[in-house]
């Protein structure tokens, strides 16, 4: 029986050897990562996963003006009346809470993300952390979009409109909004191009 080896004991279990080929049993010590990495390409720019993030964010950030449905605006333009008030009154509580929020706690919001953002860009572009880049290209235009919020909500507030007035700063901020996603998304999907690009000529 020479083509028959000895049984032997290792980390993974019990095996024999039959014609020089390794056969193993018993409870075997898979490095379950490793399968994940191979399933799923952990590399950001390179996974469905981050570009379906990406356009699920955008689509909601350009459907919810100041925190109201934009379909709530579009009800309100063809209906009038309680559709109107409605409207008025959910942007009016919205408005009020957007900026309490800025007086009492703005400067503690403005230092973390400042932070958080500074932290990407090293994280990213000193160190070729390429999730670092992502995560970046996908705050830094929302932080713009949480700015313009702010500016829209404080003239809202001094303004104080209503009617197609009202219908039309929501609409307007919406355009600004969707302006700002179609350049990051754009600025995001061309990077990602350039690192695909580069990683598979370094990977060749």
């Amino acid at each position: 029986m020479a083509w028959i080896g000895a049984c032997y004991k290792a980390r993974s279990g019990i095996g024999i050897t039959v014609a020089g080929t390794s056969i193993q049993s018993g409870f075997v010590i898979v490095e379950w990562y490793q399968g994940v990495f191979e399933l799923i390409d952990m590399r950001s720019f390179s996974n469905l996963w981050f570009w379906i993030a990406l356009a699920v964010v955008w689509s909601s950030t350009s459907h919810w003006v100041l925190g109201v449905p934009f379909d709530m605006v579009v009800r309100a333009r063809r209906k009038g009346g309680q559709a109107e008030e409605d409207l008025e009154t959910i942007v009016r509580v919205n408005v009020n809470r957007m900026l309490m929020i800025a007086r009492v706690s703005g400067l503690w919001i403005m230092g973390l993300v400042s932070f958080g953002l500074t932290g990407l860009v090293l994280l990213g572009w000193v160190y070729a952390l390429e999730f670092a880049q992502a995560l970046f290209l996908l705050a830094f235009p929302m932080t713009l979009v949480a700015l313009l919020s702010l500016r829209t909500a404080s003239r809202i507030e001094r303004e104080m409109p209503r009617g197609e007035v009202l219908r039309q700063r929501l609409s307007r901020h919406r355009l600004v909004t969707q302006l700002i996603g179609t350049v990051s998304i754009f600025v995001t999907a061309t990077w990602g191009m350039y690192q695909n690009m580069t990683f598979g000529a370094l990977g060749a």
